[in-house]
């Protein structure tokens, strides 16, 4: 069950980061088809780039002599302080008119579900079950972003980010002082 809760905070917080970029976007009226087809690349991207992740740092750790927990540990600290950062920079509205670049926003924000993929073997058995939950979450986040965007904008997209940031900080505490793999 702890497991579980833990895939499921993840899963938030890696949302965060495309849930504050779609109400940013979001101000720019997408139609819903659009908005569904954006939601649907990051949901995708956020299901294949742990697996990923995950293929590629099983080879990692195998070839380290350090507990897959300090791993996952570091990995969520690395992106919570980058999450946090982020809040207080300037984002820059590009027109999301293509396929290109629907494409390119959905990679750039499942990067982190990528390095959470490294360490997803200390978190979880069920790999396919937590990258689906990661999906699904991306994908709703992501489309309730779009859809309430124009209303919420400024305000509440930061502080998404912020709370994203916070809970991959306390998972990275969890991870690295009291998690014992």
């Amino acid at each position: 069950m702890m497991h579980l809760i833990s895939v499921i905070m993840i899963a938030i917080g890696l949302s965060m980061d495309a849930f504050s970029l779609a109400i940013l976007y979001g101000t720019l009226n997408f139609t819903k088809r659009k908005a569904l087809t954006l939601a649907g690349f990051v949901g995708a991207f956020h299901f294949f780039m742990p697996l990923l992740g995950n293929f590629i740092g099983l080879i990692i750790l195998s070839m380290l002599p350090i507990s897959s927990n300090i791993v996952v540990g570091i990995i969520f600290l690395i992106i919570s302080i980058q999450m946090l950062i982020s809040v207080f920079k300037e984002e820059e509205v590009v027109d999301l008119k293509g396929l290109s670049s629907l494409l390119l926003f959905a990679f750039t924000v499942s990067l982190d579900s990528f390095s959470v993929g490294i360490g997803l073997s200390a978190v979880c058995d069920n790999k396919l079950l937590a990258v689906s939950i990661f999906s699904l979450t991306s994908f709703i986040f992501t489309f309730l972003g779009l859809t309430i965007g124009s209303k919420l904008n400024e305000k509440f997209g930061r502080i998404s980010t912020l709370l994203g940031s916070i809970v991959l900080m306390c998972l990275a505490l969890v991870y690295l002082f009291f998690y014992r793999a």
